[in-house]
């Protein structure tokens, strides 16, 4: 469901998993930093709400977007990361520069989560513009971050289901 429809702040799925047990990466886009450091801000916020020890949180910075996928990459390569939050946006232009952006970071991530067996989860903003932007950053459409940081805590309760 698109989130013109949904709150993304609101998590219908059910009780959020506990996360005392993990270790948690941020990977943050520096593009269009008002909306990836409130995307930032509210993953780290709904993390620490359910458990995950502030010094269980590891925050990285990379230049753009399309720089999560390797950012992630290198935090799955530590052993005692559990699970990768990666965080962006990227904003609808006048050229096909967003396509290839979109769909090589939404690539890439699936291939790291895939490569490296823990949870790699695709928080970035594909909007048209900036309003669509900041309505999924804490606008009317809730936070676009703690959506990410709830599906973390619950892919790894599924892991641990296995």
């Amino acid at each position: 469901m698109s989130s013109v429809h949904k709150n993304l702040s609101v998590n219908e799925g059910g009780n959020i998993p506990n996360g005392a047990a993990y270790t948690i990466a941020i990977v943050v886009s520096e593009w269009n930093t008002p909306i990836s450091g409130a995307l930032k801000n509210a993953a780290f916020t709904t993390l620490i709400e359910n458990g995950v020890m502030e010094n269980n949180i590891i925050v990285n910075y990379v230049p753009g977007s399309f720089e999560l996928t390797l950012g992630a990459q290198f935090a799955c390569e530590l052993k005692n990361v559990d699970a990768v939050i990666c965080l962006g946006c990227v904003i609808q232009g006048e050229t096909r520069h967003f396509d290839f952006i979109c769909d090589a970071v939404a690539n890439g991530i699936t291939n790291v989560s895939l490569k490296y067996n823990k949870p790699v989860i695709f928080g970035v903003l594909t909007p048209n513009n900036m309003q669509q932007a900041e309505d999924r950053a804490g606008g009317k459409h809730g936070n676009k971050g703690v959506e990410a940081a709830v599906t973390a805590l619950k892919m790894l309760a599924i892991k641990q289901n296995y």
